[in-house]
This record gives structure tokens, sequence and C-alpha cells, in this order.
């Protein structure tokens, strides 16, 4: 029986076994979403999912996987939770927004954050208009830090604390 972190009408997020390790791969290296994330080897991702720090979990949408996620510093002590990544690969139909919405409620809820940050590459705006619109506020950005495919990428940090979710929900 899968772990089932939190669901919602359409999306359940359940946490990632190693058998799922190889759509995870490829969810990561698809066309439409490896220049948003950096690629991560299969070892990596199962370090992540022993790891105690993180939270690996794997989206399910109609009992099927349609994507996945990475929650990382659940232990910290300042309470600062990573949302690491956020990878679907059912394209718009509100499904990153369901999982966020659930994200924040772990984070908040089960792990007791006192803010949950990410970060969003210049090059995706539709990830930045998604963030923003679910309360994440805009903590400066990182100008031309990546260099990926011939082009210098700028990434935003964005955050969103816990009187601000508490607010909102």
């Amino acid at each position: 029986m899968a772990m089932i972190l939190a669901s919602s009408e359409r999306v359940i997020l359940r946490v990632t076994r190693p058998n799922d390790l190889d759509f995870v791969l490829e969810a990561e290296n698809h066309p439409e979403n490896r220049n948003y994330v950096s690629q991560w080897t299969k070892e990596q991702h199962r370090k992540a999912v022993e790891g105690t720090d993180t939270a690996h979990v794997i989206i399910e949408t109609n009992m099927e996987p349609s994507g996945y996620m990475i929650l990382a510093g659940l232990n910290n002590p300042a309470r600062s939770i990573e949302l690491l990544r956020l990878v679907v690969t059912e394209k718009g139909q509100g499904i990153g927004r369901d999982v966020l919405k659930l994200a924040k409620r772990c984070a908040f809820n089960r792990w007791n954050a006192h803010r949950l940050w990410l970060d969003v590459r210049s090059n995706n705006p539709l990830a930045r208009s998604l963030y923003e619109s679910e309360g994440f506020q805009v903590e400066g950005t990182l100008r031309d830090c990546l260099f990926l495919d011939g082009q210098y990428v700028s990434v935003t940090i964005l955050s969103i604390l816990e009187h601000e979710y508490q607010a909102s929900s």
C-alpha cells in the first residue's frame, strides 16, 4: 500500500517508490520539462527517496502517475522547506495548481513549516505566474546564474510564510 501524503478531488500525492524512478527520470527529461528543472541521475533521486530530510512524491491523477515533486529541508531548524521540484506531465489541466495547494498544506500543516520557498527560472513565466497567484512573494533574483543551451538564465526566489498561508486558507 502506497503512503498517501495528501489528496484533492483529482490529485493524490504519494511517497515515491524505487520502481517509480524510471517514470521520474522520463518526466524530468521530457522536452516540455527539461529546460525548467535540473537533471538528476537515478542515484540522486534514489537518495532523495531514501532521505529523511526530503519528501520525494509521485503525483497521481486517475490512478496513474502524472508528475513528481520533491520537498527538501523537512528537518530544517528554521522550519524553512524548499519546494525543490514540481514536474507535471499533463499540462494545461490545472494539476500543477492542485499540487501546489497540496504542497503548501503539507509543508505548513504536516511538517510545521514557517516558510516554503522555491526558485523559478526566468525562462518559465507560466510557473512564476502560478506561484505568485498562489501567494508566493518574490524575494529576489539571481541574475544570469545558470548557463543552459548557450544562454544565461536568471533564477527568481519566491516564498510564502506561515501566516500568509494561514490567512489565505
